[in-house]
């Protein structure tokens, strides 16, 4: 299915409300979204945390267009680092600028982003960044360094290694001491800006793992590909590197049979929990960016239905 269909879908509120409707729709979108409210997110952390797995509550949405949904968006965040707090669910948050005003103002988004780090503060709650398209790299990278400046480790970043520019990205953040999420990378970028071949994605994501995991500040290795994981295991085993030195993380109801066997070998595991009113949306955007997408969730049901039995 063409990508600019599954874009064309995530906007079309009569689509919305009749998949929101549908039963079906709505126990597939479960597997892979929490819920719509924080208490749904937050019972989601509790189960993963019993099983000994740490999560990332990430409420879904972005790119508003009105101070007012920048604080409504800002004050649900508000709520989920109280939540967290109070039910001592082991786990931290994970936010988008363009959700807080980056679009609109920058000084609006520094002042959302202040405020949820204040509160985060008292909590002693993380709050990691995510990375958006090309369009608002350097942004989102300008505001995370002013932010870094003030809150240090209290706030993360993410960095994405299909861009040609990750890995200077990588050594500034290791000077700073930053604590870095390193993904592939899933927005349809140029080729200017981005490798186009799995093969060179795969081959910077390796080369900055090993960067990250020698000489970051706890960084989070996300990943479902198998061949990843094992090239990150190959790494600490042959280096020594204590499996406290880092964490994999992984998205809800992707790869369980992955994150149970990395725990069972002693790894840190963290799930990043989506949940939120726009989980449509949010799917049709994750099928949007790749095709590969599409197989992969499809084959990742198939393995473990397999795996199960």
């Amino acid at each position: 299915m063409p990508a600019n269909l599954f874009l064309w879908l995530s906007e079309q509120r009569r689509v919305f409300d009749f998949v929101k409707s549908n039963g079906l729709a709505r126990k597939l979108a479960s597997r892979f979204v929490a819920g719509e409210t924080v208490d749904s997110a937050i019972a989601a952390g509790k189960l993963l945390n019993e099983d000994g797995t740490v999560v990332s509550l990430d409420l879904l949405g972005e790119s508003v267009s009105s101070q007012e949904e920048t604080a409504d968006a800002r004050d649900e965040v508000l709520q989920i680092l109280d939540a967290i707090a109070s039910t001592n669910v082991d786990g931290n948050v994970s936010v988008k600028l363009t959700q807080l005003g980056l679009d609109i103002d920058r000084g609006l988004c520094i002042e959302n982003m202040s405020q949820i780090l204040d509160r985060a503060k008292e909590h002693d709650i993380f709050v990691r960044i995510d990375m958006e398209s090309t369009e608002y790299t350097e942004r989102t990278l300008e505001v995370f360094e002013e932010l870094h400046d003030k809150f240090g480790n209290l706030v993360g970043i993410v960095i994405q290694s299909y861009l040609h520019r990750s890995a200077d990205d990588i050594e500034m953040l290791v000077k700073r001491g930053a604590r870095v999420r390193l993904c592939k990378g899933a927005y349809a970028e140029p080729p200017d800006l981005a490798f186009q071949d799995m093969k060179d994605v795969r081959s910077s994501f390796v080369a900055l793992m090993k960067r990250l995991v020698d000489d970051g500040t706890y960084p989070g290795i996300a990943t479902h590909d198998d061949q990843m994981v094992d090239e990150t295991l190959k790494h600490v085993d042959e280096n020594g590197i204590p499996a406290d030195r880092f964490e994999f993380q992984m998205l809800y109801g992707v790869r369980r049979d992955l994150q149970k066997m990395l725990r069972a070998k002693g790894y840190n595991v963290r799930v990043y929990i989506p949940f939120g009113s726009n989980w449509y949306p949010y799917l049709m955007r994750r099928m949007a960016e790749r095709s590969s997408n599409v197989g992969f969730m499809v084959k990742s049901l198939i393995r473990e239905t397999f795996a199960s039995k």
